[in-house]
């Protein structure tokens, strides 16, 4: 990063205020590659005032429902070293609106299959397409997963386990 003069540094407090997040959240921001931060003489953690446009598109990506690795994708796009011009602000974004379209797409098709639940009543965790899509958890076998799980947990520990009218005793 070129040399910046002291006046457009700020200090991590004052980003994190200006930015409407957390200081830990700027660390790590920081750690994910989002973010520089410059060292001052004295060692403290200071960032030029183009950092807050950074935190602006973090911003705005969390609120469109993108990942943050996908964030940083588009961040990869963008200079690091100054604030974006609004032909590169133009390129990246257009990424963004592929990637929010898609996102409406999955929303709508899961609004209606809410919908369809809703109607259906079946309460089939088998053959719903909402929480078994392609019915995946056939292949762990029939019943439920949790008590698979402690019925497997308890033979390994030399417990036996019984069903009772609904109850699950363990002996």
């Amino acid at each position: 990063m070129p040399h910046i003069a002291p006046n457009e540094l700020l200090r991590i407090g004052e980003v994190a205020r200006r930015a409407g997040v957390s200081v830990p959240t700027i660390r790590y921001y920081e750690e994910r590659g989002l973010i520089d931060a410059v060292r001052t003489t004295g060692g403290r953690r200071a960032f030029p005032r183009h950092t807050l446009r950074r935190l602006a598109v973090v911003a705005a990506g969390q609120r469109v429902g993108l990942s943050l690795q996908q964030i940083a994708d588009a961040l990869d796009e963008l200079p690091r070293d100054r604030a974006p011009t609004q032909r590169e602000w133009t390129r990246m974004s257009r990424h963004w609106a592929t990637l929010v379209e898609r996102r409406i797409e999955v929303l709508q098709r899961l609004a209606s299959d809410l919908d369809g639940c809703i109607g259906c009543g079946c309460l089939s965790l088998g053959k719903c397409t909402l929480f078994n899509p392609g019915d995946e958890a056939a292949g762990e076998g029939a019943g439920s997963r949790w008590l698979r799980r402690a019925e497997q947990a308890d033979a390994e520990r030399g417990a036996s386990v019984t069903i009772d009218g609904g109850l699950i005793q363990t002996m």
